[in-house]
């Protein structure tokens, strides 16, 4: 099933050294290994059957080559979003214009302060689209994401996080009703519907995986997840994501896909 045409990446810059982060126990981010795993990423995008256009890095902005955070990209519309985290709210001003290049000013909304929303906090399903209220995504946020999504007759609901970041962050949509999940989202009513892929706590970074037509991009180095995707039947490519990690960042924060 091909859903998806386009994709949106944008390259890391040097500054990414000095990105937002969690767990600095990791270190810092080795940029020429960070741009190698960027060129593996597009690779394995482009073997989906996407185009992919690759922005050029922005070094005003360290986190900008998560580049999902500042824009939400449905069937429908795109909305440019208002990040929560005071170091990347720029972002989205930077990313309209490529997506302008895919969309005309009339199906292009705006959250607007004191609203914030990260794209990272956004899991589409179908035309459903879930929301985790976050420190980055707020409750002023989530009302005017449900209001613009029902201009178009998509609908909206919250997902109240207690431990993660982001909501992708622990909760992945692989379409065919097939969900990765782990830690707190493991028993969330929210999600009782689908077909539920428990992620074991040792490999819980590894739940971000992304389904692009048919195919899933799994992070390297997660034998149970990469056995548990190709359990459901998926064609899989591994995209080594070590540097990203230590940012907080994971396979859908890396690209807008549409």
């Amino acid at each position: 099933m091909k859903k998806f045409n386009h994709v949106i990446v944008r390259r890391p810059c040097k500054a990414m050294v000095e990105g937002i982060t969690s767990a600095p126990e990791l270190g810092k981010p080795d940029y020429e290994l960070a741009l190698k795993q960027h060129d593996a990423y597009i690779e394995a995008l482009k073997q989906c059957g996407v185009d992919v256009t690759v922005l050029e890095a922005d070094e005003r902005y360290p986190d900008s080559c998560f580049v999902e955070d500042p824009a939400l990209i449905t069937r429908k519309c795109a909305i440019i979003t208002n990040p929560g985290a005071a170091s990347r709210n720029g972002e989205k001003d930077e990313i309209v214009g490529a997506v302008k290049k895919f969309f005309s000013d009339d199906q292009i909304e705006y959250i607007k302060a004191p609203g914030t929303l990260e794209g990272g906090d956004v899991m589409m399903v179908g035309d459903h689209f879930y929301v985790g209220r976050s420190a980055r995504t707020n409750e002023e946020g989530i009302r005017q994401l449900t209001e613009i999504l029902a201009k178009y007759d998509m609908t909206c609901s919250e997902v109240t996080l207690e431990k993660v970041l982001h909501l992708k962050t622990g909760v992945n949509y692989l379409e065919n009703n097939n969900m990765l999940v782990s830690g707190e989202f493991i028993e969330k009513p929210d999600f009782e519907k689908y077909d539920k892929v428990v992620i074991p706590e040792e490999e819980a970074y590894a739940a971000n995986c992304i389904w692009v037509n048919d195919k899933v991009i799994v992070p390297e180095g997660y034998p149970a997840v990469l056995e548990a995707v190709k359990g459901m039947g998926y064609e899989t490519l591994l995209v080594d994501t070590s540097e990203y990690r230590k940012l907080d960042g994971g396979l859908s924060c890396l690209s807008l896909r549409f």
